[in-house]
């Protein structure tokens, strides 16, 4: 049992500001449910204050925690989970960076001294997926696969069986995301169903929002794209259930929660094939997988669905990812922490 483990976890408490669920703000939530006492860090904006926040937690909780979570990224995030790991190491407090992002792999590259100094001296390192498994173990790295967990009984699957040309995007707009794509297998659609439409959800991360809006009034697309901005988890799932289609088209990733829950809603898949998403989706039995860059593949892989139907490919991705549920994936989160 986990019961009265201690925990410090440091990463992105914002749900409160953003609506956005992190790792954080669910896995946090679950552990506290089987017992676990843990802390978090931080819920700033300002990002010189959330790392001072972040160290104030360690200097404050350190003689009482047991050990410290750090959700561990690619970009800004990277360093702060690299002067975390040092700080804790000299007070000889054992640590886990939980691994997110498809763009490590080339952060491993890129800071080789700094990703030896946070991943080596981790007292193991937690991949959500088994592609980033691999390569942390590949690197030397000791590893261990922990799938993200959903409260999957919490989402509402619909059988969709005759198809319309609707089509959700739910992710951050973002150059590694190619949300441009999207918009060009509309574009290619709609030369064979005029009536599709798309519905673009998430926040603008890079600036890439006004490159996509350009490019939908360059194709003349602008009365069949939406755009909504940041929606809450709840209302982008309601909001689902008018569309037909799930499409993801990433260029760098690793397994990302908005596909597993699209799966989960029953709403069918067509991604691009990059990251660790060839472990989550198997191309035409639980979703449809193209090559990234590739719109006419995608457009063509959203064509079949029209033409013949889902078939059973919603309920085996519903079947799948019912492997994320907590109640199956706490058992390993009970191993870890109750041994560390």
């Amino acid at each position: 049992m986990m019961k009265n483990v201690k925990v410090l976890y440091i990463g992105n408490n914002l749900f409160d500001k953003t609506g956005y669920p992190s790792t954080l703000t669910t896995l946090s939530e679950l552990l506290q449910k089987e017992g676990v006492i843990v802390e978090k860090a931080s819920s700033k904006l300002n990002l010189i204050t959330r790392m001072l926040d972040m160290v104030h937690a360690i200097l404050k909780h350190q003689k009482t925690t047991d050990v410290v979570l750090i959700d561990t990224y690619s970009t800004l995030n990277f360093f702060y989970a690299y002067l975390c790991s040092k700080l804790l190491r000299v007070f000889n407090k054992p640590y886990i960076p939980i691994l997110h992002g498809g763009n490590l792999p080339e952060r491993l590259n890129k800071s080789p001294k700094l990703s030896k100094s946070i991943f080596a001296n981790a007292y193991i390192n937690v991949a959500p997926s088994q592609y980033l498994a691999e390569i942390f173990k590949k690197e030397g790295f000791k590893t261990l696969c922990i799938s993200n967990t959903l409260k999957i009984e919490d989402y509402k699957f619909i059988n969709r069986k005759d198809l319309r040309p609707k089509l959700l995007y739910v992710r951050s707009f973002a150059k590694i995301y190619n949300p441009e794509m999207a918009v060009k297998v509309l574009f290619e659609l709609k030369k064979d169903y005029p009536d599709a439409t798309l519905c673009m959800v998430g926040p603008d991360r890079d600036g890439s929002l006004e490159g996509v809006k350009n490019l939908v009034d360059e194709l003349n697309l602008k009365h069949s794209v939406q755009f909504t901005g940041v929606l809450t988890q709840e209302v982008w799932h309601k909001k689902s259930e008018e569309y037909d289609i799930f499409i993801n088209t990433s260029n760098i990733d690793n397994m990302p929660v908005s596909i597993i829950e699209a799966m989960a809603l029953g709403l069918p898949i067509v991604t691009t094939n990059v990251g660790g998403i060839k472990y989550l989706v198997k191309d035409t039995l639980n979703g449809f997988l193209v090559n990234p860059e590739d719109d006419i593949a995608m457009a063509n892989a959203i064509k079949h669905l029209l033409k013949e139907g889902p078939g059973n490919i919603t309920h085996i991705a519903r079947a799948d990812v019912e492997e994320f549920r907590w109640d199956i994936v706490k058992h390993k989160w009970n191993q870890l922490l109750t041994n560390v």
